[in-house]
């Protein structure tokens, strides 16, 4: 009869979140008409995607396309009209530019730029974005190679870098710290990279996810990888409710869950292939098997060689990330220890650049 009582009342506490997020979706989405001429008034939470003549984001639900120049970075106030079309901004103008970046948004500005004046394009880009998630430092030519051969989800903001965070800095403290003491500073710094790399969809999933584990062994409990994955979309939707329509947070979450399902499955049939190679392997092809639905519907397009492009590039990720990110901050107080030190990722930016363009 307990246990009747519980599972009652976890199924209505998971009824009520699902009813909250649609109240939340229907009342706070905007209601545009076509032909409204409106001025949108938002902070630049995200990169915008930069083309040869225009730069690209999304404001108030809607597709904005603004001129190159001026251009918008991370953490810029703008003011903006156009006459809505369905769900674009038409006839975009930028009206006003208010510079409101903290220290954190300008500290990630310094870092690209010293990549970009260090490094030729389009590794410098390439870096920008393995290190700090910068997709808007990346030529929209060499983006649109990275998607067609699967591999976007390492060179713009993902779980990935998150991930590597995590273990960079657990590696760093446990040196001083016991396990437990360490993780109020690890998730103290996941947060810090938050503020650094910008608020993109799969950054605050693996944020989120990566807290609430480490919150539950501080106070000693275990928690359900499962429920902590739900727990996560729902409080993500009842904050931002858009999301629930934003492609990267589709591909996140549906990524996630193909890895649980069936990473460990695709490792055991791959038994025979050496460690170094499987591991990334069975990730990649899991979270695949997550995407590629998702990909071929709204893109219409799907790389059967991504899973071999993704184990040949893959491992450069984790030396790119902890190199990028000694030299960057090392080149802003010392600028020519800086550039040595981005030099020997000079190799394996151009190894990564090389197979994409290969592969296309």
């Amino acid at each position: 009869m307990e246990n009747d009582k519980l599972a009652i009342g976890k199924y209505t506490i998971w009824v009520f979140l699902v009813v909250l997020i649609l109240v939340r979706y229907f009342t706070t989405r905007p209601v545009y008409h076509i032909g409204d001429n409106i001025r949108i008034i938002s902070s630049v939470l995200s990169d915008p995607v930069s083309f040869p003549t225009s730069q690209y984001l999304r404001l108030a639900g809607l597709k904005v396309y603004l001129p190159s120049f001026p251009k918008v970075y991370y953490g810029d106030k703008i003011v903006v009209e156009g006459v809505v079309n369905g769900d674009k901004l038409e006839s975009a103008k930028l009206i006003k530019i208010e510079d409101t970046k903290t220290f954190l948004s300008g500290f990630r500005n310094a870092i690209i730029n010293f990549y970009e004046n260090s490094l030729p394009q389009p590794e410098a880009g390439l870096l920008g974005g393995i290190v700090i998630g910068a997709k808007g430092a990346l030529s929209q030519t060499f983006y649109d190679q990275t998607k067609l051969a699967g591999v976007a989800h390492v060179v713009v903001a993902s779980g990935t870098n998150v991930t590597f965070v995590v273990s960079f800095l657990f590696g760093a403290i446990t040196l001083f710290l016991p396990r437990r003491k360490a993780i109020p500073f690890v998730i103290l710094g996941i947060l810090l990279y938050l503020f650094v790399s910008g608020f993109d969809a799969p950054l605050i999933r693996a944020a989120i996810m990566a807290s609430v584990a480490f919150f539950s062994q501080e106070v000693g409990r275990m928690v359900n990888t499962w429920r902590i994955l739900f727990i996560t979309a729902a409080l993500m939707l009842i904050y931002r409710p858009d999301w629930i329509l934003d492609i990267g947070f589709a591909l996140s979450f549906a990524s996630t869950v193909a890895i649980m399902l069936f990473q460990k499955k695709i490792d055991a049939w791959l038994k025979k292939v050496p460690d170094v190679i499987r591991q990334d392997f069975s990730t990649t092809l899991a979270a695949q098997i997550g995407v590629t639905p998702i990909l071929f519907v709204i893109f219409g397009q799907f790389n059967i060689l991504s899973p071999l492009i993704n184990v040949l590039v893959l491992w450069t990720v984790a030396p790119l990330m902890i190199l990028g990110s000694i030299g960057g901050v090392v080149g802003l107080v010392f600028p020519s220890l800086g550039k040595i030190i981005l030099i020997l990722t000079y190799p394996l930016l151009w190894w990564f650049v090389r197979v994409v363009k290969f592969f296309n």
